[in-house]
């Protein structure tokens, strides 16, 4: 029986087989591309110069496809994202620097994406719980955030049959990573553990408050919500696993649970080599991983779905590192048979590369993914 894209895709995620795999570009901002990627898609498919993408972040040069390009694809998923606030918003500093809201100072190298370079945090060598006092943190209820969200979304959904995504930014591992700087940060995890606690719970707060605000605007027409925040590396987890209970799993509870009160499915994006992690993730509220980094270490896609598939949903698996920049499209296809033999039976899978599409990919290796996704997938 045909299914809608919005019946589809909430099929997969409850672990009810589809009728097709559903299929994700651009649905979240962790599942898109970039501008120049974007643009030889663009090219490459013979589109007019007026299907032009839309911004997702210019700190990243990510982009958000054009529709014409989303329904070339047949993609199931749409996103709808919190805005800027009215008040102390980003603020540029020069040609190739801003300042974002949380004190943090962003900088670019030519066209390269931008990379946090200073931040309040960042040149404290013992950090008390009086350094969070003497910052001026960013206000969640901000009315300019929600400005228009609830109008976008019920019109998105009550005009279209796609799956609407709320997209929220970066948690509180990754915001607390620009804030205190990566080597302190993973310093503080062991010598700084009052401060490293105190620094999530304030990120926490603000986080949950706005998810707390969109859903309250827009949960009516929300059918996924999805967050973000990387504690994985190509090798293993981060930290050790009992680290990560101790000082990052409540505060990664608190924001799941602000979702959950809604009734809605949590998509959880964290990159790199979580295996040793995922019963946690579970045990603290979500119901979809992504991106599945494939070539990360124990994230087998057969054993993923063994062990995890009755309790979680998958988002992603199509291999960014090797496969679709350096693959020929006939190894594309490959790969995307593969996933969906491995993690799509029985429902349970959203096909769509494993982060961000960059600059390297053949815009042929991007046809052959989704239209393989679509003649394989159902």
């Amino acid at each position: 029986m045909s299914m809608t894209h919005r019946e589809r895709l909430l099929a997969a995620i409850n672990h009810r087989e589809p009728d097709k795999v559903p299929i994700d570009l651009g649905g979240t901002f962790f599942s898109t591309m970039t501008a120049p990627a974007y643009e030889r898609l663009r090219l490459h498919l013979g589109l007019s110069e007026d299907v032009q993408p839309t911004v997702a972040a210019y700190r990243s040069r990510t982009v958000y496809p054009h529709e014409t390009v989303l329904r070339r694809f047949d993609v199931d998923a749409r996103p709808v994202v919190v805005g800027a606030p009215d008040a102390g918003g980003d603020r540029k500093v020069s040609d190739t620097e801003y300042l974002d809201e949380y004190g943090v100072t962003w900088t670019r190298a030519h066209e390269a994406h931008y990379i946090n370079t200073n931040g309040p945090f960042y040149h404290l060598e013992e950090p008390t719980l009086q350094d969070l006092e003497r910052v001026r943190w960013p206000d969640p209820l901000d009315v300019g955030r929600y400005r228009g969200l609830r109008e976008r979304a019920r019109q998105l959904h009550e005009t279209t049959d796609f799956a609407i995504i709320l997209g929220i930014g970066p948690g509180p591992v990754h915001q607390s990573q620009f804030m205190r700087g990566y080597g302190a940060w993973l310093e503080d995890l062991l010598l700084n553990q009052v401060f490293f606690t105190g620094l999530m719970e304030r990120l926490a707060e603000i986080h949950a408050g706005m998810l707390q605000r969109a859903l309250e605007e827009a949960h009516a027409y929300i059918d996924v919500v999805a967050l973000a925040d990387d504690v994985g590396t190509q090798n293993g987890p981060l930290m050790r696993p009992e680290l990560y209970r101790q000082l990052i799993k409540p505060s990664h509870r608190r924001v799941f649970e602000t979702v959950r009160r809604f009734s809605k499915p949590v998509l959880f994006h964290t990159c790199g080599s979580v295996y040793a992690l995922i019963p946690d993730f579970i045990e603290a509220g979500i119901d979809i991983l992504n991106p599945i980094q494939v070539r990360a270490a124990d994230m087998e896609t057969q054993r993923l779905k063994r062990e995890f598939g009755r309790d979680l949903a998958f988002w992603g698996g199509i291999d960014i590192q090797e496969v679709l920049p350096r693959g020929t499209p006939a190894q594309v296809r490959d790969e995307v048979r593969r996933l969906i033999d491995d993690l799509g039976p029985g429902g349970g899978y959203v096909i769509s590369a494993a982060h961000n599409i960059q600059p390297e990919v053949p815009p042929e290796n991007l046809v052959a993914m989704y239209e393989a996704a679509r003649e394989y997938g159902g």
